[in-house]
Order: C-alpha cells, then structure tokens, then sequence
C-alpha cells in the first residue's frame, strides 16, 4: 500500500486530474474515491474500507485495478512519442519516393539521433538500410553499409539475449522441481553463453538482460553466501540498472522491468536475511504478483516470489493472512498448465494457505486438481512431497480411509526411489501415523522430535512440506481434529 501512495502522491496535478476524470467518467467511483483519499488525505486502510463499504478482499481488488488504471495512463503518456518516431520509420519509403535527395537524407539523419536515444536497433536497421542505397555513389556509402551491417548483428545479439534469457528461466523451472546436478550445470552454460553475448557490444540493453539472469543465478543456483571480488557486486549492479532506467525513462520494456529489479531486490536482501530492507519491495511486488506470474517469466521466475512469500510469512507468524489476500491479489489471474514448476508452485501456495486457516476440504481440492491436471512423473521428488501434504489434509480431515491408501501409495514410491533419498517424507509419514496411532503416551513430544529431525534436512528442490510447521502448529491443530494427542 506504501507504494501506492507514493506513486499518486508523486502524479503531477494533470495525470492526477486526467486519471481521476477517467474513473468518473467510467463509473469508477469507489476507486475515484480511493486515489482521492491517497492522494489528498491521511486515512488508514481500514478507515477507507469503511467508507466505502467494502470487505478485505474487495479492498484489494480495488487498489490492484486502481494500481493498474495508473500505470495504463503512464504508459500511454510514455508511448505518445515512441509511436510518433516509429510512424516515421514507417513512412520512409513515402520519403524517398517524394523527397529530393537532400531533403530524404537530412530527415534519415534526424531520425536516426531520435532512434539512438530510444536504443531502437530494429527501426535503425531500416534507416540505415535507406541511407545506404542512397549514398549509392557516394563515399560514404561504405560507412553506411558498415553501420548497417552493425545494426543487423547487434539486432541478432539482443535477439538472442532475450532467447537466452527465456530459456534459462523455463529450465530454471526444471531445476526448482528436482535440484539435479545436471540441470544446475546446464544453467551454468546458458548464463556462460549470455556472458558472452552481453560481452560483444557496449549495450545497455544486453547488459540489463544479463543483469536479470546474473542476480538470479547467484542467489539462486550458485547460492552464494559470500562476496566474490572477481564479480561485479550485486548492489552495484542495482545501482547501474536504476541509472540506465533513469536514462532512458521512455523505454516501455525498461518500464516493464523495473518490477524484475523491484522483485530481485527483494530477494536479494531476503537472500541475506536483511528483512527490514527486504520489506521495502515486498508489499509492491505482492501487488502485482498476479501480473509477474502471468507476464514475466520470459525475464525472471516469478513463482520464487510464492516460496518467498510463504517463507516470509511463517517467519513473522502471521501464516494464516495469506488465505484472506488471495482472493483479491488472483481475480483476474488465469493459470497456464502447461507451465508445470509455475502451476505446480502456485497452487500448492493456494493450497497451503488453505491449510493454515483450517480449510483443509479446500486444500485437498487444489492439491488433487494438480494430481489430476498434470503429469509429474519428470518430478517423482516432488511428486511425493504433494502426496505428503495431501496426506496431511486428509489426517485433518480424519478421512483415514484415503489417508491410508495414500500413505501405502507414498512407500511404495519410497521403495522404488530409494529411501536414502527421501528421509524427510519417511520422516512426515512417521509424524502423520503417530498423530492418529491409539497410543496415547507423549504423542505430542514424540512428533515434536521427529518435527526437529526434518529440520535438520536440507531438500535441493521446492519442498512443499517445508511450508508446514510440524513441531508445534501442526500438534496444536491435530489435537483439535483428532483424539488422543
């Protein structure tokens, strides 16, 4: 909400009139009424909630389409002279055929200082292409012909680039399923390959794309704990990212990329257990969470925000809050299932937010639709980790019947994996079958040692059931659900 505020404080009186009028003339006026009070008055979340008679949920629908109503108006504010100069690039064959040649070449030079400070090397291809058939006999066709030939390979890099950087947030995806050494070393040989692109021209713009995969690997893949003095530091590179977006303020992707950078901060410093700074970014990057996930996982992964969020939330206590958000953060979010690691993540977040406000009917729901929905057999580890919080579910739910025949499924799978590869699922099936045993003897500091054992494990992919607080939640929740705990 801070973020918000701040963005509509900082409007100029005319986009603040321009997007208030908007919501007016829409019909909008609880939202009218919304960046009025943030704009104008000092009131409390709970205060406008009030006054304009809504629910929590209701609320934050309301600020992410207010959120989104501002950023169409800046964008459109931005985009006014991009489109201007490429209806120019369009019309260049109009010139040559109507123009006198001095008169051609004097408006493709112009042009090309426009394109330049807009770093739009596709449209620039086309005018140099131009000016090189029409210094034809001239001296310095040569010169053209060379920027041409530039320009076409600098397009190719960027093209590639962005290639790259698709590719290695999808097999990213692969990776936070299983923690396979092999898909770590490919992601090693894709940032390798970037490094390598970016190094061939001065580009800002391949520098940021590089950015975007360097700070995930290193917190992510590399893990680092430590600072290397042979690379360039991570705030160091926050700061030059926020110079060259400072710089060129008109370009939409930078304006787009800026909630990756907002998201990468976060966490960074979550990275480093710096959670007053983390704080900062996270309320704006939860905002827009519904955006991130459905928009940018060609530039980043955003189901890492989930994991962190979750994490985040159990850290402080405060498990239960993210059932209440949800409705109002996901409206308008629609799931692509062909993306396994993003749906995968998602709706077992969905489902362990359930969990924590006792819908455990609900939680099994999203955890069954995933089951049916995709196949998992690439993922056998975290196939078992969602089997294992879906038995959890069912314990809740004292449906021993299907809690049974999903624990027999679930050490039938242990035996063919190994179980020297699965100690902490052996480790939630000794908890679940002691929560329901007859045995009514220290029930509860037995679970409590085993809870302390599964802490003491560390899991190389998305561990599902490292999200349930086993020692003392958990106790507490299966003693009101079954007897003798």
């Amino acid at each position: 909400m801070a973020k918000l505020k701040n963005i509509i404080k900082q409007l100029s009186l005319k986009d603040y009139e321009a997007i208030y009028n908007s919501l007016i003339e829409s019909n909008a006026e609880k939202s009218a009424y919304l960046l009025q009070s943030m704009r104008e008055r000092q009131l409390s979340d709970t205060k406008i909630m009030v006054e304009i008679d809504v629910n929590t949920n209701a609320y934050y629908t309301l600020r992410s389409r207010l959120n989104q109503k501002i950023e169409e108006h800046l964008l459109q504010q931005m985009e006014s002279p991009r489109t201007d100069i490429l209806k120019k690039v369009a019309n260049i064959n109009e010139i040559i055929f109507t123009k006198k040649k001095a008169i051609a070449v004097a408006t493709l030079k112009k042009l090309e200082k426009e394109l330049l400070d807009y770093d739009l090397s596709n449209e620039l291809t086309i005018v140099y292409k131009s000016l090189k058939k029409l210094h034809l006999n001239s001296p310095d066709y040569y010169n053209y012909s060379q920027l041409y030939n530039r320009h076409v390979a600098y397009m190719l890099a960027v093209d590639k680039a962005e290639d790259l950087l698709a590719e290695y947030f999808k097999q990213y995806g692969h990776f936070a399923l299983t923690g396979a050494e092999e898909d770590k070393i490919g992601l090693g040989m894709l940032l390798q390959e970037t490094n390598n692109v970016a190094a061939l021209y001065e580009s800002h713009r391949l520098y940021i794309y590089n950015s975007c995969m360097v700070i995930f690997h290193r917190l992510f893949v590399d893990h680092e704990d430590s600072m290397d003095d042979s690379q360039e530091p991570i705030e160091d590179i926050f700061d030059s990212v926020e110079k060259i977006f400072a710089q060129y303020q008109l370009d939409s992707i930078y304006y787009h990329l800026n909630l990756v950078f907002v998201f990468l901060k976060l966490e960074y410093y979550t990275h480093y257990k710096v959670y007053r700074k983390a704080e900062r970014y996270y309320e704006e990057v939860n905002d827009a969470v519904d955006n991130l996930l459905t928009n940018y996982t060609l530039y980043t992964y955003p189901a890492q925000f989930l994991i962190t969020k979750m994490n985040r939330h159990l850290r402080m206590g405060i498990a239960e809050t993210m059932y209440e958000e949800n409705e109002g953060l996901f409206q308008d979010f629609e799931l692509d299932k062909q993306d396994v690691p993003t749906f995968l993540t998602y709706t077992m977040y969905r489902a362990i937010s359930a969990y924590y406000v006792g819908k455990y009917d609900e939680a099994s729901k999203w955890i069954n639709n995933l089951l049916n929905e995709v196949s998992l057999k690439k993922y056998p580890y975290i196939q078992l980790e969602i089997k294992a919080v879906l038995a959890l579910q069912y314990c809740m739910l004292n449906d021993f019947d299907l809690f049974n025949q999903l624990i027999n499924s679930i050490q039938r799978q242990i035996r063919l994996l190994g179980k020297e590869n699965c100690h902490h699922i052996i480790l939630i099936t000794k908890i679940l079958k002691t929560a329901i045993s007859d045995v009514k003897k220290s029930k509860g500091k037995k679970i409590g040692l085993l809870a302390d054992k599964m802490g003491e494990i560390n899991t190389p992919f998305f561990s599902p059931s490292s999200m349930i607080k086993f020692k003392e939640d958990f106790i507490k929740r299966i003693s009101q659900r079954v007897l003798n705990v």
